[in-house]
């Protein structure tokens, strides 16, 4: 087998891990009662589409698409620890860089596993114009979510948007959130 492909046994033991962001429900909305909250596969799905959603030729938007499907993977494991858990943020990155290293291992030393983790670095140390737009885009789907749930749970998210006022840097991204605030 060459060496860029990956063992069928190692792809469906990445997808099992890939399954637990199915499962595992954003922290930040359970703990703000919300009564369905969304999973992290769902959070990191709708900004996907997003990042297709982005017209800017300044931009490689496959990139910024695939870095938002992985940007969040490392807490298939970790699960979606918040700055209100009692967790350091430097406790915390090391959560998931050890949590990236295991799921990288499960696909091997292929070209795939390579990306990923490329990407999931990209995105976690903000060293790229598209590592700046998916993080505008993580906070501006948080907050689109936090009106949804204002309006379908009748209750008052404030904390959520106080936490995003003036952060936007992309004018495309800044033209959404003023239409969400």
């Amino acid at each position: 087998m060459p060496m860029s492909q990956t063992a069928a046994s190692s792809i469906i033991d990445f997808l099992s891990i890939v399954e637990q962001l199915k499962r595992t429900k954003r922290t930040g909305w359970v703990n703000s009662g919300v009564a369905a909250p969304e999973s992290i596969a769902d959070h990191m799905y709708r900004m996907s589409i997003m990042a297709m959603l982005i017209q800017d030729n300044a931009l490689d938007r496959t990139k910024c698409i695939k870095m938002a499907l992985v940007h969040d993977l490392a807490e298939a494991l970790v699960g979606d620890i918040t700055p209100f858990d009692g967790i350091g943020k430097q406790e915390k990155a090391a959560r998931e860089r050890q949590a990236m290293r295991e799921i990288v291992q499960t696909l091997g030393n292929s070209e795939v596993a390579q990306e990923i983790e490329s990407l999931w670095l990209e995105y976690e140390h903000d060293t790229s114009e598209e590592a700046h737009l998916v993080h505008d885009l993580d906070k501006c789907e948080m907050i689109q979510q936090a009106m949804e749930y204002e309006a379908s749970d009748h209750k008052q998210l404030d904390s959520f948007f106080n936490t995003t006022r003036g952060i936007f840097k992309h004018p495309q991204v800044q033209s959404w959130v003023e239409e969400i605030y």
